[in-house]
């Protein structure tokens, strides 16, 4: 169905236009509980052959919505009726912002890939965290993507990390630190290894504060080299946070199929989808074999059918997200993915 007749709709608006008209869709046709529980027993693939403990946390299956679909918490009852084991939300700013100017965000329908760059639009943390407290559904694993405000410098941007920190604390399963978009200006610098270390320790240190911790992973791009990838390694192991989230997108731009000068004329941003899925994968792998087992990797990056998740599962990913993969090829996605798990 979504295939057939909602996906070709959607096309027909530019990506932006798209995601906001997704919104109200999912809030006029999922906003019933009874429709809730029909779309639920359509999508939902239930089996205890499916949980996942991981981080400390037990995800009913390993299939996740990336951050970046539903920054500000809006739709968190509604997407969780479509089969997912956990949403991460986000990425979230102390501060609301409203990002990078428009057109941000593109199609490349033969490479059934986006590049966007949205620069972190969202309405603050504060917003996030109260939508999150009147959600209707506490079962459903929530993830907090975190960031720095556009106008907050480097070297305050700790400050911005740990103001989020604690105003998602209190509704949110787990903490990614994102320092890994390629659409705020030098926010990759702080993938650097000493304000890495820096910034993880903080958080960290705030998380040892309360009686019970929070995990805390952290989301890296696909762009590194092995020896950046080695001083990830070297970061997770010193601060003890719970993983990594292999990979956000990339500022590469091939293997593309779409005509070049088209491509060009995008302008900058990260790409996701297809094209990701190879170098996702290989960075998976390599920290599997790099990271002691007890940190947590979740697998991102080109998953568009069930054959792709279990390439990253079996490079090491210990949870999969979905993102772009899911924009193209629906919530069935979600669905085939854990009857592929299951052996069904």
């Amino acid at each position: 169905m979504y295939k057939v007749f909602i996906k070709p709709f959607l096309f027909l608006f530019n990506p932006e236009k798209a995601h906001h008209l997704t919104f109200s869709l999912l809030k006029f046709f999922l906003g019933a509980g009874f429709m809730k529980k029909i779309a639920s027993s359509i999508l939902v693939v239930d089996s205890p052959k499916l949980e996942r403990t991981v981080a400390g946390i037990k995800f009913p299956n390993p299939v996740g919505l990336g951050a970046g679909l539903d920054k500000d918490a809006k739709v968190t009852d509604e997407l969780a009726c479509l089969g997912f084991g956990f949403i991460e939300i986000g990425t979230v700013t102390p501060v609301g912002q409203p990002g990078n100017e428009k057109p941000r965000a593109f199609r490349l329908p033969k490479d059934a890939a986006l590049i966007n760059r949205m620069g972190f639009n969202n309405e603050g943390a504060k917003a996030a965290a109260e939508r999150l407290r009147k959600r209707k559904n506490h079962k459903v694993i929530i993830g907090g993507n975190i960031g720095k405000n556009k106008v907050t410098p480097n070297e305050n941007a700790v400050n911005d990390y740990v103001i989020c920190f604690n105003e998602l604390f209190d509704v949110v399963d787990y903490f990614v630190v994102n320092v890994s978009s390629p659409n705020t200006p030098n926010l990759r610098e702080l993938q650097d290894k000493e304000p890495l270390q820096n910034l993880l320790q903080t958080l960290q240190n705030e998380n040892k504060k309360r009686p019970s911790q929070k995990p805390i992973f952290l989301k890296i791009a696909p762009d590194l080299n092995n020896d950046q990838l080695n001083d990830i390694v070297s970061i997770v192991t010193a601060t003890n946070i719970a993983g990594v989230v292999a990979t956000n997108t990339t500022i590469a731009r091939e293997p593309l199929t779409t005509n070049a000068e088209e491509v060009k004329q995008m302008g900058m941003g990260g790409l996701s989808g297809k094209p990701l899925a190879k170098r996702s994968t290989e960075v998976i792998r390599y920290l599997r074999q790099h990271l002691d087992k007890k940190f947590a990797i979740m697998g991102v990056g080109g998953i568009h059918s069930a054959e792709d998740a279990m390439e990253k599962i079996e490079a090491g990913a210990d949870l999969v997200q979905l993102y772009t993969g899911f924009i193209y090829e629906g919530p069935g996605l979600i669905k085939a993915i854990n009857k592929k798990l299951l052996g069904i």
